[in-house]
Order: structure tokens, then C-alpha cells, then sequence
């Protein structure tokens, strides 16, 4: 029994065969392989390279990309051919194709990143399935998650024009939609150049923790935006090197216009410039007694500071009672704890007894003390019960300054008398004398009817 052999097989079948393979090759060396082509080739015109400017150029060339199976080197070979910059992109991690590699590197053949046969106009990179490693080259997209409207980011959102070039005008373009006074400030303040500081983690955003860092924002520091110290910085080198003395910001603001140097914190806190709090210890002049609390603009009449007099006079001049008498050297007299009580050096006339006590004008009563008369009779004049008998005499003959009484006398005493008063058991003159020294009583003592008796 004949067993049926497979149509294919049949004399028929062979020649359809044989006819088919012919026409498919001689088409293929006729159409140079245009009859396995799944479309046009990209037409995108860019620098010459293979002696083509685009893909388009080998339409009818499918050997110049297409490999034999045979070929180890595969597609990728006929690739670097052409775009002979690629290989040491490969070898660079910094580089795009070399961070490709590195991040995906099951997915390395160049058609996954680069279809072809789309269509003239198609785009020859499409990166969608690759794992970019972006903090590698100096930006993170940690805070590039979501759009504002809340959908996901895409290359194209930013990579308007290439993958491997960007403008930076995208950044102001987007986040002018979302706020567009805070952009006008922020370029006017620190230009275009968003990467030279961002990093897209904000490491030096608007969240940077300032407290890291040597400067520490205290007081109204806390409140001041970034430019207000960082002015004109365009990199971060420019952010670091910011002074961090006060009167690089505040040479404007100082009152004392240089006079009491440059290191406002030695009075000032970033609390605010009031209270100041200079430590006068380390002036020539120190703040002792009633002078610690003066004011500072009582001494430093129009904001000078250096080459402030030191002297008394120079500032109590309107409050000198002497009229310029005892000079100008007030501490000879008084102390910083007030004017009263003076200490003046009293020597040419002791202030003993009753004087030591008795205030300056008692004496002074005019505002004179210079020139003024040391004899007693200057103030203390001759009473009447002296009867104008001791005139010219000095009052100390007979008084001291410790009171007025008890006197005494040692000089010749009319009736009998001695200075000592011996025989009148120490009486003193107004005992004998009531009224003046010019007369005198017995009777005060002694009883008119008995002489001798008391």
C-alpha cells in the first residue's frame, strides 16, 4: 500500500516553492530589502554621518544597520559605525548612554531606546522604558514626582528639545505658572542658571536648614529672605561664601557711621538694634554710678562716639553752681554717684563741730566761694547781749565750733570777778549776765534779803 506523501512535497508543491524563493530574493536584490521594511525611515535631518544626514538616506541601504545573524557584532556594530561617539559615552558613567548601561543593563541594545521605520517625522528616542538614574548627573527628580496639575512628569516635560541638552528657561517657564511674583523676585535675585544651586532635593532650596551651617539665624535674622545676605549669588560657591561679619550687611544701617568700628554684635543682638548693650568697661572711660544710666545720646550728642570729651565739665558746664570758681575739675568735689554730698577739701578753713555738718550754702549763700572771709563775724554777728563789748574780738577766744555754749572767758571781769568765776562755783555769764553783758543780777542766785545765803 502507497502511503500519501504531504502536499508540500509533491512535484507541484517543490516548483511552487522553488518559484517563491526566487521572487522574494530577486525583489529583495531589485527593492534592496524594501519588501521586509515595516516602514519609513526618521528624516530628521542633523549633522552627516556615514555620508547620510539622516536615516532616511539608507532607505534602500537595510545592510548599512541590518546584520546577517552570523554578524557577533549584531545591529549595535552598524550603529557605532556611524555615531562613533557612543562607544566612550559607554565607558562614562556620567554620560547618558553611560548611565544606561549601568542601570539597565539587560536592555542595552540600541533599538530599544532608538525605534526606527515610525515614519519620517517620528521621534528616534524614546527613553520610556529605561531606567535614567537622573541624580547622577547632579539632579534628582525627588521633588519632580507629580506635575502641578498632579499628573506624572514626562522627559518631554522638561527635555523639551533632547534628552542630553536642557534649558534651564523650562524651569522658570513651569514655576512661573505656579507662582509667578516669587519667580520674577527670585531670577532678578539669582539669575537663570536654576542648576548652579538647585540639585532637586532642595538641598539649597527654599527649605535649607540653615541650622547646619556656622551662621545661625536667630532674632530678625530668621526673618530675612535669602537675598537680603546672599546678594548676587549665582552658584552655590557664592551662597557659601557669603561674609558673615555684621557690617557687610549692615554698613547701611550703622548710626555710628564707622566711628565705633565694624563688630556690631559687641553692642547689638539679632533681637533687634535696641536695648544696645556696649560694655563701656572696655571705653577709657567707664560708666560708674549715676552715669551707668544715662542715656547714650546724653554724652554722644549727635551720634559721635570717638573723640567724646571725657571731662566733666564738658557736659555738666550747665549745671556748675561755682560759675567756674572752684575751675572746671568737677571730681575734685563730687563723684559720678551724684552731686550731692560733695567731698571738697575744706582745709584752708577745718569744717570741725557744728560746721562739719552744715550744707555748702549755709555759708556760700550767695554762690560765691571763692574769696569768701574765714572770720567768724562773716557769718555769725555780734549779738546783742555781747553789748558791742568784744568787737574785733575773734569769736574763737571765747566759743569753738562745737556749740556756742558753755563760753568761756579769761579776760580782766569787772567787780571782782576772775575768767574762772571762782567764787561763783563755776557760773556761767548768762547766769549773772540775763540780759546783756553790759549789766548783771545777783538776784538771780542770791535772795535780796539774805546776801549770802541761796
Amino acid at each position: 500500500m502507497n502511503k500519501k506523501r504531504p502536499g508540500f512535497l509533491t512535484a507541484y508543491g517543490t516548483i511552487a516553492a522553488i518559484l517563491t524563493i526566487l521572487i522574494v530574493v530577486g525583489f529583495g536584490l531589485v527593492a534592496q530589502g524594501l519588501l521586509f521594511s515595516p516602514g519609513p525611515l526618521n528624516a530628521n535631518a542633523g549633522p552627516a554621518l556615514g555620508g547620510v544626514t539622516s536615516h532616511a538616506g539608507l532607505s534602500n541601504q537595510c545592510s548599512s544597520c541590518h546584520a546577517p545573524f552570523w554578524d557577533p557584532a549584531g545591529m549595535a556594530g552598524r550603529c557605532v559605525a556611524c555615531h562613533m561617539d557612543i562607544p566612550a559615552q559607554l565607558d562614562d558613567p556620567s554620560k547618558l548612554h553611560g548611565n544606561l548601561q549601568k542601570n539597565n543593563p539587560n536592555m542595552m541594545a540600541c533599538r530599544n531606546c532608538h525605534p526606527d521605520h515610525l515614519g519620517p517625522n517620528a521621534a528616534l528616542t524614546n527613553l520610556s522604558k529605561a531606567d535614567v538614574s537622573h541624580a547622577a548627573f547632579g539632579y534628582a527628580l525627588t521633588a519632580h514626582q507629580l506635575k502641578s496639575d498632579g499628573s506624572s512628569f514626562a522627559c518631554a516635560d522638561c527635555h523639551t528639545v533632547s534628552y542630553v541638552k536642557f534649558d534651564q528657561g523650562v524651569c522658570a517657564t513651569c514655576h512661573g505658572q505656579i507662582k509667578a511674583d516669587f519667580m520674577q523676585a527670585h531670577i532678578q535675585a539669582y539669575g537663570t542658571g536654576c542648576l548652579a544651586c538647585h540639585d532637586g532635593v532642595d538641598t539649597y532650596g527654599h527649605t535649607f536648614n540653615h541650622a547646619l551651617v556656622a551662621f545661625q539665624l536667630t532674632g530678625k535674622h530668621a526673618q530675612a529672605t535669602c537675598a537680603q545676605c546672599h546678594t548676587g549669588a549665582r552658584t552655590i560657591a557664592d551662597l557659601k561664601a557669603t561674609s558673615q561679619d555684621c557690617n557687610s550687611c549692615h554698613a547701611k544701617d550703622d548710626a555710628h557711621q564707622g566711628q565705633l568700628g565694624t563688630n556690631c554684635a559687641s553692642c547689638h543682638t539679632t533681637a533687634g538694634w535696641l536695648p544696645a548693650a556696649f560694655d563701656h568697661n572696655l571705653a577709657s572711660f567707664k560708666l560708674i554710678g549715676s552715669h551707668a544710666s544715662v542715656p547714650c545720646t546724653s554724652c554722644h550728642v549727635n551720634a559721635v562716639f570717638k573723640g567724646t570729651p571725657t571731662d566733666c565739665y564738658s557736659c555738666h558746664k550747665k549745671d556748675d553752681k561755682h560759675n567756674e570758681q572752684f575751675g572746671t575739675a568737677c571730681d575734685a568735689c563730687h563723684t559720678p554717684n551724684g552731686w550731692l554730698p560733695a567731698t571738697f577739701d575744706h582745709s584752708v578753713f577745718p569744717l570741725t563741730g557744728g560746721h562739719a555738718g552744715l550744707p555748702c550754702t549755709r555759708c556760700h549763700t550767695t554762690g560765691v566761694f571763692t574769696g569768701l572771709s574765714t572770720a567768724c563775724a562773716a557769718c555769725h554777728a555780734n549779738p546783742p547781749f555781747h553789748a558791742g563789748l568784744f568787737t574785733g574780738t575773734p569769736c574763737s577766744a571765747c566759743h569753738n565750733t562745737s556749740s556756742w555754749t558753755p563760753a568761756k572767758y579769761t579776760g580782766p571781769h569787772p567787780g571782782g570777778c576772775d575768767g574762772n568765776c571762782i567764787d561763783h562755783g563755776g557760773a556761767s555769764c548768762r547766769d549773772c549776765h540775763t540780759v546783756t553783758l553790759m549789766t548783771a543780777t545777783c538776784t538771780k542766785c542770791h535772795d535780796s534779803n539774805n546776801p549770802g545765803g541761796g
